[in-house]
């Protein structure tokens, strides 16, 4: 303390001032470069590789990706493109060092900077390759080039075991250049959920991967045993293939799908694909360099202020719209329609939240004209197919104002209810979203149990009654007037749909509470499809949670211990085979003290939750439709399919 002010002081200075230099700032704050050290973190170093040999393929240089999860852990991850230059860095402090090696060890190091290496690429940071080194345990690189194959090792966190050097000749036969990456994950930095590899993760990026590069063929292979699989995903039709896949579950209104290219002087290039179906949800997914635009953007923008114009003056001219009737919105047209927009561009601009919005203002004009002049070419070439969307579109104008009324038959039930909150919610105390947390448990019964076990100034309860109305399968007006979605949409008190304004979620925290069996997963189910398709934005923030109450209690000695689920049961048996007292197990929340419950699931210092996201929309898409729609035979080849895999199901 200072003896003149009994302040603290510090002795702050030139000492205190850390240098990370090389790859050591990606091990200090792996969090910035891979966005997290959970599984989603751990695929991204995947991703990063992946890029690379992608860019290969969009400058026309690569043909074929293989991507091989070892037995041991590793990921290989090989391509046919030009390899990686292995001639010696020209100048500077890396003077003398193969280019590989730089690439690998220094941040911001690589091709993509300007010159004539890539025009066109996804992975426009420099910064992918040197940081699945930096966050290995150990990496080994082969390239092909100039007839020669070239090897180098690097060591945990990114350290070059020798130099790079020729270790042969490239093969005469099949591929004679490009680069292969093998790397083991650091189990010191992916500690909290592991280095194991989810096929069907990897699977899912693949193949969209495959969609979006015409006749690019990639090869997944699965080493590991038991789980020993080979997937390959090659697609003549590209986007168009794609689009048939996300309606591969629902049914198309016609056959056709309406595919559309253009580019401009500025190297501006767009691939569009749409078709509609039957079903009442829009799916339109942006893709820029192949990077998935969850946000949309500029490209979005445009092919929808596009759509919107092209079919009112199509309808208008075929006179399917009277001079009294007013102008179809673009909610009405875009009522059951899957669309692709993907373009390609030099210098990408992202945006938004997740930084996966593009910005480039020229790219919107591009999309709308190109939009403007090939629909319409389109629409007047397939009358059939165009009259199905105009009558589509004209329906789901009148279910829009059947769902204006039931709106406001809400609005006027919440004026007349005083504070406006439905009955049986309990709410808290906070107005601060931020700390406010929404439970919505299964049951009045266990309700009454989440009450008296949680904290009333942060932790709203709100109990719903048997399986809400699977949303999928219906339009919002007829939703409106179901009794439980009524009573979510007031409590969260942000809107619906296309009214939803995530800014005024009363709660930050939307906790589904259900029963850990499967009547239990099926109202989850439920709720994350409504949210889904009619709160999407408060997906996207990350503020809808899955609880996690155990399914099982025992006890050690003199202790309870409670057990999320049949594999934390095997897992504490492995631990303790020993283990002689019987396991109890829990039927439902109902059947759980508050004290119970309040320890295992609600008190935030000691319960797990599992956080809702959507890293890839356009399979999060198909993957609704095809678990909440009417095609019973897809869903159970996807459930057959991903059993092994079903950790990785809740999105």
């Amino acid at each position: 303390m200072s003896a003149d002010t009994d302040q603290p002081t510090t002795d702050y200075g030139a000492k205190d001032i850390q240098v990370l230099e090389g790859l050591d700032p990606v091990r200090k704050r792996p969090g910035m470069y891979i966005g997290s050290t959970g599984l989603a973190g751990l695929h991204h170093l995947i991703w990063e590789v992946v890029d690379n040999s992608v860019d290969e393929a969009m400058a026309g240089h690569c043909s074929r990706i293989g991507v091989t999860l070892l037995a041991d852990g590793g990921c290989e991850v090989s391509d046919d493109g030009r390899g990686i230059p292995v001639d010696p860095y020209p100048s500077g402090p890396h003077k003398g060092k193969s280019a590989a090696e730089v690439v690998l060890t220094v941040l911001h190091a690589g091709g993509k900077f300007g010159g004539d290496g890539y025009k066109v690429s996804g992975g426009l940071h420099g910064v992918g390759v040197s940081v699945v080194n930096a966050l290995s345990e150990r990496l080994h690189i082969e390239i092909d080039r100039d007839g020669k194959r070239y090897a180098q090792d690097y060591g945990k966190g990114g350290e070059p075991q020798g130099k790079m050097s020729v270790i042969g000749d490239t093969p005469k036969r099949g591929r004679t250049t490009g680069t292969t990456v093998t790397f083991w994950p650091d189990p010191t930095i992916f500690h909290a959920e592991g280095t194991e590899f989810v096929a069907r993760t990897v699977l899912e990026r693949l193949q969209t991967m495959a969609f979006l590069n015409k006749g690019l063929e990639i090869v997944f292979t699965d080493q590991r045993e038991g789980r020993e699989q080979t997937v390959t995903y090659q697609y003549k039709g590209g986007l168009v293939d794609f689009v048939k896949h996300l309606n591969a579950s629902k049914e198309p209104l016609f056959a056709k799908v309406c595919q559309y290219e253009d580019a401009d002087d500025e190297g501006q290039m767009l691939d569009i694909a749409l078709q509609w179906n039957t079903g009442y949800h829009e799916g339109i997914h942006g893709y820029a360099n192949g990077i998935s635009t969850i946000e949309g953007g500029m490209h979005v923008e445009g092919f929808r202020t596009a759509l919107t114009s092209v079919m009112n003056k199509y309808a208008r001219a075929k006179n399917l719209l009277k001079e009294k009737d007013d102008n179809l919105t673009g909610e009405d047209i875009r009522e059951g329609l899957t669309a692709i927009i993907s373009v390609k561009l030099r210098e990408p601009q992202f945006e938004g939240q997740t930084k996966a919005k593009l910005g480039n203002v020229p790219m919107r004009s591009f999309v709308q004209k190109a939009t403007n002049e090939r629909l319409a070419e389109w629409l007047d070439e397939n009358p059939t197919e165009a009259n199905k969307v105009v009558k589509k579109a004209i329906s789901a104008a009148q279910a829009r104002m059947a769902a204006k009324k039931a709106r406001e038959t809400v609005r006027r039930k919440t004026a007349l209810s005083g504070a406006g909150m439905p009955d049986k919610l309990r709410d808290c105390s906070s107005r601060d979203p931020g700390e406010s947390e929404l439970f919505i448990v299964e049951g009045d019964s266990a309700g009454g149990t989440a009450i008296n076990a949680r904290d009333p100034r942060t932790q709203a309860i709100l109990p719903i009654r048997g399986k809400i109305l699977n949303v999928e399968r219906a339009r919002i007006d007829k939703m409106l007037k179901n009794n439980e979605i009524q009573a979510l949409i007031t409590a969260i008190g942000a809107g619906v749909g296309e009214d939803f304004n995530v800014e005024k979620a009363r709660y930050h925290k939307v906790i589904a509470l259900c029963d850990a069996d499967v009547d239990g997963s099926h109202i989850r189910t439920l709720l994350l499809t409504f949210f889904f398709r009619q709160m999407r934005d408060l997906v996207e923030a990350g503020y809808i949670y899955i609880a996690q109450p155990p399914l099982y209690s025992t006890e050690v000695g003199k202790e309870k211990v409670y057990l999320k689920d049949d594999a934390a049961k095997d897992r504490f048996l492995a631990e303790r085979p020993n283990h002689r007292k019987e396991f109890q197990r829990l039927k439902g929340l109902g059947e759980m003290d508050w004290e119970e419950l309040r320890a295992t699931t609600i008190n935030a210092e000691t319960r797990t939750l599992l956080q809702v996201t959507v890293a890839e929309a356009a399979e999060a898409d198909m993957i609704m439709s095809v678990l909440m729609g009417d095609d019973v035979e897809s869903r159970r080849n996807f459930i057959t399919t991903n059993a092994r895999d079903v950790r990785n199901l809740d999105f």
